[in-house]
């Protein structure tokens, strides 16, 4: 259903591989998908379908284009996994890949809306904080997140998390809500990426998340519209 489109950053002209998913029917709005670790993979490329399904043109922007250019598949192998999330820390969790989110928001005809998921979480987190033309963001199980909540978020957010994710204990929990009180952070009877395939996946908690962040969409800015 999608295609593979480039896009060109701002600050210095590099281009983004990036996966856009064009919407078949009267458009809601636009939505920029920020992946994981593993990076854009078929999984993401099927939600973006369903999304786009759903009225909302989506890009996902393919994050790691300047050290790891292209789309990864899911892999167990270790040293792809240790290289991945080398990149995610020499990014800074996220802070030096804004100019391919904000690329993306560009790309997209208002109203534009984000969301992320693990390492994409704490990126989807500093986009609503630091980019512009941002009309609401959902971050799903963020898992740096902790270590920007001195980062305000300028759009409505919302936040999804597991009870049982190893990768953000109870403690982390509380301090994103001790700095945060007013932002809506829903638990889910789940681990951690509970909407991705494999051995955390929680159906539930995938379902029930998705109906929350297309509810924060409608309550945004989100709207029937010819494309």
């Amino acid at each position: 259903m999608g295609e593979t489109i480039q896009l060109t950053s701002a600050r210095d002209g590099f281009g983004y591989n990036a996966y856009r998913a064009p919407v078949s029917d009267a458009r809601r709005g636009g939505l920029v998908i920020l992946h994981a670790i593993w990076g854009v993979t078929p999984h993401l490329r099927e939600l973006a379908d369903s999304y786009a399904e759903a009225g909302y043109e989506v890009i996902i922007p393919s994050l790691f284009d300047r050290v790891q250019p292209g789309f990864l598949d899911y892999n167990v192998d270790s040293a792809l996994l240790d290289r991945q999330m080398a990149h995610g820390k020499a990014s800074g969790w996220g802070q030096e890949l804004l100019d391919a989110v904000q690329a993306a928001i560009d790309a997209l005809k208002p109203p534009v809306f984000a969301m992320g998921f693990c390492f994409g979480g704490t990126v989807a987190w500093l986009a609503a904080a630091r980019c512009t033309g941002l009309s609401a963001v959902a971050c799903f199980y963020g898992s740096q997140v902790v270590q920007f909540l001195d980062e305000t978020p300028e759009v409505p957010i919302i936040l999804h998390l597991g009870r049982s994710d190893p990768v953000i204990p109870p403690a982390d929990v509380d301090r994103i809500r001790a700095a945060h009180p007013d932002l809506p952070l829903h638990m889910y009877d789940a681990g951690h990426a509970f909407v991705a395939p494999g051995d955390d996946h929680h159906a539930e908690a995938a379902r029930l998340s998705s109906l929350r962040t297309l509810q924060l969409f409608a309550r945004n800015g989100s709207g029937r519209a010819e494309n």
